[in-house]
C-alpha cells in the first residue's frame, strides 16, 4: 500500500470518529436536568463488589452503610441491591467488558457503589478487554469524577473535579495505526463537556462556601483542547459565579509542587481534564496516605457511581493477604454516596469516626496489609466508634 492510500484510509477512520461525536454532543445538550432524590419514594443503591480484594472490602463497607442507614433500609426508603456478573471471569466468558445484562441491572438503580475491577493489560492471562470503568462512566453519562483530598497537617482540604468521559479516554481504543511506523491517538474536548464540568465545580464551590476554582491543564503545549477548557472555566466563572476566584496551574507543576504552600495558596476546588485528573488525583491521594485512603464519586445528571480509586491488589490476593486489605477507601465511598442521596448527616458521623480511627487513635487498630488487624477487625472498631458518636448526638 502506498503512502497516499494509507493517508486516505486513516482519514476515513478519523472522519467516522468525528461523525459519531455530533450525536453525542446533541445528547449532552438535551440532558440538563438533575435527579432530585428528595422526590423519590425509594432510592435503589446498586452494589458491584468487583474483583480481587473488591468483595472483601465491599463486605465491610456494607456493614457500615447498613448501620448508618438502618432506619431507611428497614422502612424501604433505601434498597441495597447486589448486582451479579461483573467478575473478570464472567466478563471474559461473555467477551464483554460490561455485559449487557449487568448494564441493564445498573440502569435500574439510582446510584452504584463498586469495588475495583480488573482491566487486562499486556501480560495478563485475560483477553485485552477495554476498561469496564470507562464503559460505565460513558454508558451512564457520569461526566464528573469528584475526589476529596484532606491532609490536615498541611492545611489541605481540596475537592478535585476531573472530567470523566472525554479527553484521551473517550477514543482510547479507537486510535489509528496508519502503518508500522506511525500510530495516532486522540484527545477530545467538546464545548458542552467543558462547560458542564466547569459548572459542576463552581456549583460545588458556591454550595460549600469555597472561594476558589483552579483549572489545571498543559495549555502552553496542548493549546486547543486544554485552552478551550480554560476558556470555559473563565467564562462560566465570570458570568455565573463572579464571587469565586479563578486560578490556573500547569499539570506538571501541580504534580511536582502540590504540597508547596506558596504554590497551592488559595486552592480549594480543582478542575482537570480526564488524563491529568487521573494522574494528579492519584498523586494527591498518595500524599493523603495512599490510594487505599481515597475514594471517587462519579456524578451525572441521572446516575452516580461511587468507588475506591485503587486496584484489585493481586499481590495481596496471591499471598493470601486479601482479608488484610484496608477497607477505608470503599467505606469513604459509601459516605459520599450517602451524602449524594440526601443523608449528609450520616456522612458527617462516618467522617468523624474515620478521623478518630485513622488519625486520633490510629495506633489502636491498624491495617497495613501485614501482620495486623484484618479489614473486618478494623470495621469492628469503626462501627464501635460510630455507635459512640450516634449515642453522643442522640
Amino acid at each position: 500500500m502506498n503512502r497516499e492510500e494509507e493517508i486516505r484510509i486513516a482519514s476515513e477512520k478519523f472522519a467516522e470518529l468525528l461523525r459519531g461525536e455530533y450525536e453525542r454532543i446533541e445528547a449532552m445538550k438535551a440532558d440538563n436536568e438533575m435527579k432530585d432524590f428528595s422526590k423519590l419514594d425509594k432510592i435503589v443503591v446498586g452494589i458491584l463488589p468487583g474483583d480481587g480484594i473488591g468483595p472483601i472490602i465491599m463486605e465491610q463497607a456494607l456493614r457500615v452503610v447498613n448501620n448508618l442507614l438502618k432506619p431507611e433500609i428497614e422502612s424501604g426508603r433505601v434498597e441495597i441491591r447486589t448486582i451479579e456478573g461483573m467478575t473478570i471471569e464472567h466478563r471474559v466468558e461473555t467477551m464483554q467488558s460490561l455485559p449487557d445484562e449487568v448494564f441493564e441491572e445498573c440502569k435500574k438503580c439510582d446510584v452504584l457503589v463498586k469495588g475495583p475491577f480488573v482491566t487486562p493489560r499486556a501480560g495478563d492471562p485475560y483477553p485485552n478487554l477495554v476498561s469496564a470503568n470507562s464503559l460505565l462512566r460513558r454508558g451512564l453519562n457520569l461526566y464528573a469524577a469528584v475526589r476529596p483530598i484532606r491532609i490536615r497537617d498541611k492545611g489541605i482540604d481540596w475537592t478535585f473535579f476531573r472530567e470523566n468521559i472525554e479527553g484521551e479516554y473517550i477514543w482510547g481504543n479507537k486510535g489509528i495505526q496508519v502503518n508500522e511506523d506511525l500510530a495516532v491517538d486522540f484527545k477530545v474536548m467538546t464545548k458542552p463537556g467543558a462547560e458542564r464540568i466547569a459548572r459542576a465545580a463552581f456549583e460545588f464551590a458556591r454550595k460549600n462556601g469555597k472561594h476558589n476554582v483552579t483549572v489545571v491543564t498543559k495549555a502552553n503545549i496542548v493549546k486547543l483542547v486544554d485552552g478551550n477548557l480554560i476558556k470555559a472555566v473563565r467564562e462560566i466563572g465570570e458570568k455565573e459565579y463572579p464571587e469565586i476566584e479563578v486560578q490556573e496551574r500547569l499539570v506538571d507543576a501541580m504534580a511536582a509542587k502540590m504540597l508547596d504552600p506558596e504554590f497551592n495558596k488559595g486552592i480549594e476546588v480543582i478542575v482537570l481534564p480526564n488524563l491529568y485528573g487521573d494522574i494528579v488525583t492519584d498523586v494527591a491521594a498518595e500524599h493523603q496516605g495512599g490510594l487505599g485512603t481515597a475514594c471517587s464519586s462519579n456524578i451525572g445528571n441521572q446516575y452516580a457511581l461511587f468507588e475506591a480509586i485503587h486496584g484489585t491488589a493481586p499481590y495481596l490476593m496471591s499471598h493470601g493477604r486479601g482479608h488484610h486489605a484496608d477497607p477505608c477507601s470503599l467505606i469513604r465511598a459509601m459516605g459520599e454516596m450517602m451524602a449524594h442521596i440526601g443523608y449528609g448527616d450520616r456522612k458527617e458521623i462516618l467522617s468523624e469516626a474515620l478521623d478518630i480511627c485513622t488519625v486520633t487513635e490510629r495506633k489502636k487498630v491498624v491495617t497495613t496489609q501485614l501482620e495486623d488487624a484484618s479489614a473486618a477487625e478494623f470495621t469492628d472498631y469503626l462501627l464501635e466508634t460510630i455507635d459512640k458518636i450516634k449515642a453522643r448526638k442522640a
